[in-house]
């Protein structure tokens, strides 16, 4: 790839080696992979491998685990508050893996509406943190909401560790909504899968008109 002459070259550089303290490259790194268990009870993270910890320990024990396999590096252009773009080089090992680790035990305990419009707050969330916006009304709410969401998300997240990646392979929870036999489509399956037909029928009926219309039919 042939960058174009001009300031936005600077975006372009690779960053420095010097710029990380707690990962390394992932590009180079030849350690074995590290699988682990991060357990959270009601949203927050109690537990790695078993072990009690407080969450200032987890995060140092991830920083340095996550670290060594060159996990939580993150190469963006932000807009500031005032509408610049900024390129901002940041490394977050244990934070990252904590987010990749609890939103992975939502997807199983949030129901699928909850769980999509917490998304949005959570977003919202980040941009009131960012705007430096602490102490706002609103975000003191949306934490209320957040707090709501988390009574159910409870359970264990099973993950690997290895040349940068996250890659969960194992969730459990009491508190799961998960249930193979409504999500199977083996026979025998609990649910009755006649019933998608005029499910699927109705719920496309306002795109199938519309259709019609664009298209003149």
């Amino acid at each position: 790839m042939r960058w174009r002459p001009g300031s936005s070259r600077i975006c372009g550089t690779p960053p420095t080696k010097d710029v990380y303290d707690y990962t390394q490259d992932p590009t180079v790194n030849f350690n074995a992979p590290d699988e682990l268990i991060i357990s959270f009870d009601k949203g927050r993270p109690v537990a790695i491998d078993g072990r009690p910890l407080s969450v200032l320990e987890i995060i140092q024990e991830l920083n340095t685990r996550a670290g060594a396999q060159g996990v939580g590096r993150l190469d963006v252009v932000e807009d500031r508050l005032v509408g610049i773009k900024s390129r901002e080089i940041y490394e977050a090992p244990g934070a990252m893996v904590l987010i990749t680790a609890h939103t992975e035990l939502e997807h199983v305990t949030l129901e699928r509406e909850l769980g999509r419009y917490k998304r949005g707050v959570d977003q919202k969330w980040g941009e009131l943190t960012y705007d430096g916006l602490w102490f706002s009304p609103l975000k003191r709410s949306l934490e209320a909401f957040v707090e709501h969401t988390q009574q159910h998300v409870s359970g264990d997240i099973r993950l690997v560790l290895h040349a940068g990646a996250i890659i969960v392979n194992g969730r459990r929870s009491g508190e799961s909504l998960y249930d193979f036999n409504l999500a199977t489509y083996d026979e025998g399956d609990s649910f009755d899968q006649s019933a998608a037909k005029g499910f699927v029928q109705l719920h496309g009926l306002s795109s199938k008109i519309s259709a019609k219309r664009d298209l003149g039919l």
